[in-house]
């Protein structure tokens, strides 16, 4: 009889296991969320006065304005209708923002999960007139301490900006969130001159309203759409109100992207695997035509004129690969087939940049590299010019001028004079 209730005891308990084991619950230190309520978050936008830099991190051309986003607070508006006196104007208040783009004078930029419309017909105080809530993806943010537990997320309370470090016994979440949007210095720690002309490079039918954004961008227009990529999804919003946009849908995407870049009718992604390339002819359904595969690195993508230059990245945050190159790939009319030309070492590469024959490198803690191409075979033979002594992030090449964003603030370089490259204008970051 014993023995029948040992065999009883132990199918009960292997029965209570099965049936929790869904639920785990114990006590010890975790990273504990904290919360900015819906509330709070929906109620923030508006602009004021002009502020320091002091995390910058992705960049936006529009008429004679740089936008520079200063990363989960917001954006710098910097007039550079002076190039050597570049003017930090206003700041728009937007909680969660890392990307942007513009139609128009409508600013379109992320807020954790809401997409908001900001009016910039007024550039002295812009407004929110429009907000999506709830069509981007729930992020979370990368604690500093990534080894211990996370306590269970309550998506009901808001957003989860930060974290606490608690000892608690609770139930230990075990749903997936995806990370908040790549960002150059937080996440490795731990995209005529005034006439607009540059619009049609990126853009379809009437792109000459579009501004232009740098190479680590997930934004992109064309057409009568706002894409926006996050890991596989792609996100479509029909933005032909300008003022009025609305999200048409969502599709997977090959890879996880990285970066987008819209030339030429397609759109090229950046993934830490390869550039997969889906046309745009149905700008409401892309459709994936072809891909160029490379060892697991982080990689921005340009492309002009039949070749995609890519950067790759090592590092911690980039399946710890080794590799630092520029690539320089052939691409087929119909961008079904690509051939590698070749490659050049680099020391640790983010954004580029294209203008003619001329490529703009950020090499990061070495600095800007400004290369000739026209012969692909021997780029690293024909550097026109490098700024050493800044640690770079991103490039925007306009009609001369040149617009860099780094670690230690704002660039602006006057390329002309493609012989005597000079910087023109700078405005610094204040470190916290």
């Amino acid at each position: 009889m014993k023995t029948v209730y040992t065999v009883l005891f132990c199918l009960s308990a292997v029965l209570c296991t099965t049936s929790c084991a869904d639920k785990i619950t114990e006590e010890q230190n975790m990273n504990v969320p904290v919360y900015l309520s819906y509330e709070t978050l929906r109620s923030s936008v508006r602009s004021s006065a002009a502020r320091e830099l002091v995390h910058p991190g992705k960049i936006y051309f529009k008429d004679h304005y740089i936008l520079i986003v200063e990363y989960r607070q917001g954006i710098h508006l910097v007039d550079i209708s002076n190039p050597s006196q570049p003017q930090n104007k206003v700041f728009i208040e937007v909680p969660g923002c890392t990307d942007m783009a513009i139609k128009n004078h409508s600013l379109y930029a992320d807020s954790y999960v809401d997409l908001v419309v900001i009016d910039l017909s007024d550039l002295a105080a812009p407004q929110e007139t429009q907000r999506l809530k709830d069509v981007l993806p729930y992020t979370l943010p990368v604690p500093e301490n990534t080894a211990l537990p996370y306590a269970a997320i309550d998506e009901e309370k808001g957003i989860v900006t930060g974290w606490e470090v608690k000892r608690e016994k609770r139930e230990l979440e075990r749903r997936y969130y995806p990370s908040y949007p790549v960002y150059y210095e937080d996440s490795y720690a731990k995209n005529d001159f005034i006439s607009g002309s540059y619009g049609a490079e990126r853009g379809g039918s009437g792109a000459a309203s579009f501004g232009k954004s740098g190479s680590m961008a997930r934004f992109g227009l064309y057409d009568n759409y706002l894409y926006i990529a996050d890991n596989y999804q792609l996100y479509l919003f029909n933005v032909s109100d300008a003022a009025k946009p609305h999200l048409s849908g969502q599709q997977w995407v090959s890879g996880l992207v990285e970066t987008l870049f819209i030339y030429d009718g397609h759109v090229f992604f950046g993934t830490p695997t390869g550039m997969t390339v889906y046309s745009l002819r149905i700008p409401s359904t892309p459709q994936l035509v072809g891909s160029f595969w490379h060892v697991t690195s982080c990689d921005p993508v340009v492309v002009q004129d039949g070749y995609a230059y890519i950067t790759l990245r090592g590092g911690t945050n980039c399946n710890n690969s080794t590799v630092n190159r520029l690539d320089v790939v052939h691409c087929s009319a119909d961008y079904k087939y690509y051939d590698l030309i070749n490659s050049y070492d680099l020391t640790e590469p983010y954004g580029l940049g294209i203008d003619n024959h001329t490529l703009f490198v950020c090499d990061g803690k070495a600095g800007l590299k400004v290369y000739d191409v026209a012969d692909k075979q021997n780029i690293d033979k024909h550097l026109l010019a490098s700024f050493p002594s800044i640690q770079t992030y991103d490039v925007i090449p306009v009609d001369g001028y040149l617009f860099m964003i780094g670690s230690d603030g704002f660039y602006l370089y006057d390329y002309s004079d493609i012989q005597n490259i000079r910087q023109v204008g700078h405005i610094p970051v204040t470190k916290d």
